[in-house]
């Protein structure tokens, strides 16, 4: 009949959907007020706009449903259950569905020490953690990811990227004489930085490429390479000139490196390592020190990327040298997904990140 309103029964009257096999009916009831009481709490506390207590709370709710599970035997339904009694008490907020509380689950179960969820895993955003979950089962492998996600303050697409090419295999992979030829600390710094191989999937250059046409390219792409080379670099210039004895030479990349607070030459060459190269590379890094090295600047750094290398060779060819070089391989693949190209940080994002406090100086 129009006109004629709805009579809406009170919340008291709304009977919950049966829930097989979940024990007795004030267990479950005792669940569901004491994760009410968490959220609320939550929400008094910060709003639950800050990630961290956002995250802090995921993980309660993954512990209490792990623990209740456990204690009563339920089985799978019960977070069902649970996420319809969450999203009909708390309509306003959005995270309740049943897949998201099985990550949550998921996530106090792959970490139990509530410590190390408040200092680390709780730094970085809720959906980083599920791709991590998703992707890395390896615990050691796993926080690598996180500390170099607070770090490098990577959006999830950059994340997702760095895990597929392999970053943490290829971090600190680089052949190079760091070790005799910088003190300590510094040199474990500098061997940090350097990878191998360096991925440079965002190119769209054939294999046959000449070096100016992969410096090119790089250049055209200096964001995308210089979030492969890590958070640190900054551009400096592209054959960059020098005058030394009358006589001019060329750069072909020249940074440099803000935390390590020394300028980084980068070589490139399209074939296979030769240990001339070295030499070449020994000459341009005194040079570099000699006109551009201030006062309170560390030794410049060489790095000669190569297309192949043989190591025993570049072993040899760095044993004796005192300027510290590292030699690394380089890899051209697929494109770059366009989705990853708009989350790539800008050099001024990157430079402004290392000014901020706990990134060092």
């Amino acid at each position: 009949m129009a006109g004629k309103k709805k009579i809406r029964k009170p919340e008291s009257e709304i009977v919950p959907a049966p829930v097989a096999q979940l024990g007795k009916a004030q267990d479950y009831t005792h669940l569901l007020e004491d994760l009410k009481g968490r959220i609320r709490a939550a929400q008094v506390r910060a709003g639950l706009a800050a990630n961290r207590e956002l995250v802090l709370l995921y993980w309660e709710i993954g512990r209490r449903i792990l623990d209740s599970q456990r204690k009563e035997g339920w089985g799978a339904k019960v977070v069902e259950r649970l996420a319809q009694d969450l999203r009909h008490e708390f309509p306003e907020m959005k995270g309740f569905s049943p897949r998201n509380l099985k990550y949550m689950r998921m996530f106090a179960e792959a970490y139990r020490d509530g410590a190390f969820v408040q200092q680390v895993a709780a730094q970085i955003p809720w959906f980083h953690n599920c791709v991590l979950m998703d992707r890395i089962k390896n615990f050691i492998e796993r926080e690598w990811y996180i500390r170099q996600t607070i770090q490098n303050g990577w959006s999830r697409n950059v994340l997702v990227h760095q895990i597929e090419s392999g970053l943490h295999k290829r971090q600190g992979e680089a052949v190079s004489n760091f070790d005799r030829a910088l003190p300590a600390p510094q040199s474990e710094l500098a061997r940090q930085i350097l990878k191998d191989p360096y991925v440079f999937d965002f190119l769209t250059i054939g294999e046959e490429a000449k070096e100016r046409d992969v410096e090119k390219a790089l250049l055209e792409q200096i964001r995308a390479f210089l979030l492969e080379l890590g958070v640190g670099f900054a551009f400096v210039g592209s054959q960059y000139h020098l005058e030394a004895g009358g006589e001019n030479f060329y750069i072909d990349l020249l940074f440099y490196h803000l935390r390590l607070r020394c300028y980084v030459v980068i070589e490139l060459k399209v074939g296979e390592f030769k240990p001339e190269y070295a030499g070449k590379m020994n000459f341009y890094l005194s040079a570099v020190d000699d006109l551009l090295h201030h006062k309170d600047d560390q030794p410049s750094i060489g790095i000669i990327l190569c297309k192949a290398k043989n190591k025993v060779i570049v072993e040899y060819a760095l044993r004796d040298t005192r300027k510290p070089i590292g030699v690394s391989g380089y890899k051209l693949t697929e494109t770059l997904p366009k989705k990853l190209k708009r989350d790539l940080p800008g050099i001024e994002e990157l430079e402004t990140s290392l000014k901020e406090p706990g990134h060092g100086g």
